[in-house]
C-alpha cells in the first residue's frame, strides 16, 4: 500500500499541471494507514535501536575483557621469558655440576688404583720399619697423608656435585613446566577473548544494517505519510476557495484602472510558467522560511520567490532580474485578474497605486496563489482574496 502512495506522490511532484484544482485528495483513512505503516516502522527502528545499544554495550564489555585478556597475555609472555631465562641458566648449572661429578669420579678412579697399588699393607709396621731411612720413612709418612687428604676432597666435591647436579635439573624441570603450562594458558585465553569480542562484533554489524534499513523504511513511510497531508490540506484548500474566481471581475471596481501599464509582450512561454509555479510549489511545500530581501535557495522574500521561481523555469539576465514588488508589477504584462493563468503574478498595494504595491505572489490557478507571507506565517499556498489590497490586474512574465 506505501508503494502505491510514493507513486502517487511522485506522480503529483514531477507533473506540471495547468490548475491546482485536480490536486489528487487523499482520505482521511489513506492517512490513517499511512500514519499506521510509518507508526510500525518507527516500532520496529526503535526496538532494532535498543538491541543494537545491547549489543554495543555487550561488545564493549568484552572489547574491555580481551584488552585486559591481553595485559594478561603480555604479561605471561614476559613472565615466560623470564622462565625460559631461569631454565637455561638451570641447565647450564646442570651441566656444570654433571661434569663436576665426572671429574670427581675420574679423581676417585684415580686415588683407588693408586691405593690398590700401594697394596693395603702400606700403613702396616713392617712397612714402616723396612724403610730405607729416616728420610725414606718420612717420605711414605707424607705421601700416605696427602693420599688421605686427595680422597676426601674428592668424595666431598663428588657429593656437593650430585646436589647441585639433582637441584640444577629439578630446577629445570620446573621452569620447562612452568614455560609450558604459561605458553598454552595465555594463548587459550587469548584466542577465547578475541573470538568473543570478534562474535560480538559481527553481531553488531548485523544490528547495525538491520537499523540503518529500518531508519530508511521510517524516512520514506514519514515522507509519504507528510506528502499525502500536504497533498489532503491544498485539496480541503482548493475546494473551500475553488467558487471565489467568479468574484474576480468586481475586483476592478476596487481599484479602477488609473492607466496602470506595463510590457506590452511577454518573455515566458506555458511550459516555464508552469515550471515557475511548480518550484514556488517545492519551496512552500518543504517549508521554507521568509527572510526580508533573500531569494533562495533557503529562504525567501516575496519578490524574491517569484525571481528565483522564474529563473529556475530558465529566464535569465538580460530579459530577467531582481526587482522589488512595485517593479515587476511594469516589468509585466498586463492581465485582467479573471484571465490570469498559473505562472502569473498578483499584486497587492495600499492604496490601489504603483507606489504603494507592498506584496507578490505566483498565480496558482483557482483563486490560489504561492507565495512568501512574511517572517511569522513563512511560504504559504493561500487564497488571493486572503490578503487586503488586491490590485484588478495580475503580470505576465
Amino acid at each position: 500500500m506505501i508503494k502505491k502512495y510514493i507513486s502517487a506522490v511522485l506522480i503529483f511532484t514531477l507533473t506540471p499541471v495547468a490548475a491546482f484544482a485536480a490536486t489528487p485528495k487523499p482520505t482521511q483513512a489513506q492517512i490513517d494507514a499511512a500514519k499506521k505503516i510509518e507508526a510500525e516502522k518507527k516500532a520496529a527502528a526503535d526496538a532494532a535501536a535498543k538491541k543494537l545499544s545491547s549489543a554495543k554495550k555487550t561488545l564493549n564489555q568484552l572489547t574491555t575483557i580481551a584488552i585486559a585478556k591481553r595485559k594478561v597475555y603480555l604479561a605471561a609472555q614476559n613472565e615466560l621469558k623470564v622462565k625460559t631465562k631461569q631454565a637455561d641458566v638451570a641447565m647450564k648449572h646442570l651441566q656444570a655440576a654433571q661434569a663436576s661429578v665426572s671429574t670427581g669420579k675420574r679423581t676417585i678412579g684415580k686415588l683407588a688404583v693408586n691405593a690398590y697399588v700401594m697394596g693395603g699393607g702400606f700403613t702396616d709396621l713392617d712397612s714402616l720399619l723396612s724403610a730405607d731411612g729416616p728420610q725414606d720413612l718420612a717420605d711414605r709418612l707424607s705421601a700416605l697423608d696427602a693420599l688421605g687428604e686427595n680422597n676426601s676432597t674428592a668424595l666431598d666435591r663428588f657429593k656437593s656435585a650430585e646436589i647441585v647436579a639433582s637441584a640444577a635439573q629439578k630446577a629445570a624441570d620446573v621452569a620447562k613446566k612452568a614455560q609450558a603450562e604459561a605458553t598454552v594458558k595465555v594463548a587459550a585465553a587469548k584466542k577465547a577473548a578475541d573470538d568473543a569480542a570478534a562474535m560480538q562484533q559481527e553481531e553488531v554489524n548485523k544490528l547495525q544494517a538491520v537499523q540503518d534499513k529500518l531508519a530508511k523504511e521510517l524516512a520514506v513511510a514519514q515522507k509519504t505519510r507528510l506528502t499525502l497531508e500536504q497533498q489532503r490540506q491544498i485539496a480541503l484548500l482548493e475546494e473551500a476557495n475553488a467558487g471565489r474566481a467568479v468574484l474576480t471581475p468586481g475586483q476592478a471596481k476596487i481599484w479602477q484602472d488609473s492607466g496602470f501599464t506595463g510590457r506590452s509582450s511577454t518573455r515566458s512561454t506555458e511550459p516555464m510558467r508552469l515550471a515557475a509555479v511548480e518550484y514556488a510549489k517545492k519551496q512552500v511545500l518543504a517549508k521554507k522560511s521568509y527572510v526580508w530581501g533573500s531569494e533562495g535557495p533557503t529562504t525567501f522574500d516575496c519578490s524574491g520567490l517569484v525571481y528565483a521561481a522564474y529563473k529556475s523555469a530558465g529566464l535569465g539576465w538580460p530579459n530577467w532580474d531582481r526587482l522589488n514588488s512595485s517593479l515587476y508589477w511594469v516589468a509585466t504584462k498586463r492581465v485582467p485578474i479573471s484571465e490570469m493563468v498559473p505562472g502569473d503574478l498578483v499584486f497587492y498595494s495600499y492604496k490601489g497605486t504603483v507606489s504603494t504595491i507592498h506584496h507578490i505572489a505566483i498565480y496558482a490557478g483557482d483563486g490560489m496563489m504561492w507565495e512568501a507571507h512574511n517572517k511569522d506565517k513563512d511560504l504559504l499556498f493561500s487564497s488571493i482574496y486572503s490578503i487586503k489590497g488586491l490590485m484588478p490586474y495580475g503580470g505576465r512574465v
